[in-house]
């Protein structure tokens, strides 16, 4: 069986091949394996809002740790795959909260940066990194700036190098890619690719988003899917009871997965 450190490197594996890695995001145990099987499924990521709404918490830190700890925990004992866990900002102690994550089997994460104060936002990169270091896990920690996602009306070009220089600052403390959430164009993906290297930035797929084809050739590493997997879950939850009501029945082609 594989150990919490040999998942670590196999996940880090999957981010610097040049093949886009590919992570549709679960939110318990069902959902986990369900992905898990699927075959193309190299590794699984968890979606923190989705989990928080799965338990009745809003997104945002909201949802205790203990009980994030605990739901990511289960997924990573329930598939024999790398699974990364989204620990938003790290809930006050991104050192603390790796560690904890690391000792429930996960093998990298992502962190938030909240568009925090650029060293203080390090200062938790490195403790995360270092979380790693002391379990001797080659921890693939995922960090994250919001800097698109609260760009308001800022100048576009400023937000773009507020965002390059957040990304090399998480690169060099230690951080083993970059996530840029946000509905990027082409111009912007590939200035990122350029100023941070091949295979060091993240993305989500949103409506709307790039290609895969588009997000392949510019260099990005991974594309995941956040909450917008458990959206789709939620939408066909949703169409089956309007059905029927409305008299429908079982729509075609469902398939028994539990």
């Amino acid at each position: 069986m594989a150990t919490t450190a040999d998942k670590a490197r196999e996940l880090l594996r999957l981010h610097t091949d040049p093949e886009l890695l590919l992570v549709v995001n679960v939110w318990d145990v069902i959902t986990a394996r369900v992905v898990a099987d699927t075959p193309g499924t190299k590794a699984l990521a968890t979606a923190s809002h989705s989990i928080a709404a799965a338990y009745g918490y809003p997104d945002g830190e909201q949802i205790p740790r203990d009980l994030m700890i605990e739901a990511v925990g289960r997924i990573a004992a329930a598939v024999d795959l790398p699974v990364s866990a989204d620990l938003e900002a790290g809930y006050g102690d991104a050192g603390e909260t790796v560690s904890r994550a690391i000792d429930v089997g996960i093998v990298g994460a992502n962190l938030e940066d909240q568009v925090k104060p650029l060293p203080d936002a390090v200062r938790a990169v490195e403790a995360a990194v270092a979380a790693g270091e002391r379990a001797g896990v080659p921890f693939v920690l995922n960090a994250r700036t919001d800097a698109f996602l609260k760009a308001g009306d800022q100048d576009p070009a400023a937000v773009l190098a507020d965002a390059v220089e957040r990304g090399r600052a998480y690169l060099d403390a230690g951080a083993s890619t970059f996530f840029a959430p946000g509905k990027l164009d082409e111009a912007t993906v590939g200035a990122l690719v350029e100023a941070l290297g091949p295979q060091k930035v993240n993305l989500i797929a949103v409506p709307g988003s790039l290609s895969l084809e588009t997000l392949q050739r510019l260099g990005v590493a991974r594309v995941s899917y956040g909450p917008w997997s458990q959206n789709v879950a939620l939408t066909a939850l949703a169409n089956l009871a309007e059905s029927v009501y409305a008299g429908g029945a079982l729509p075609d082609g469902t398939r028994k997965l539990n």
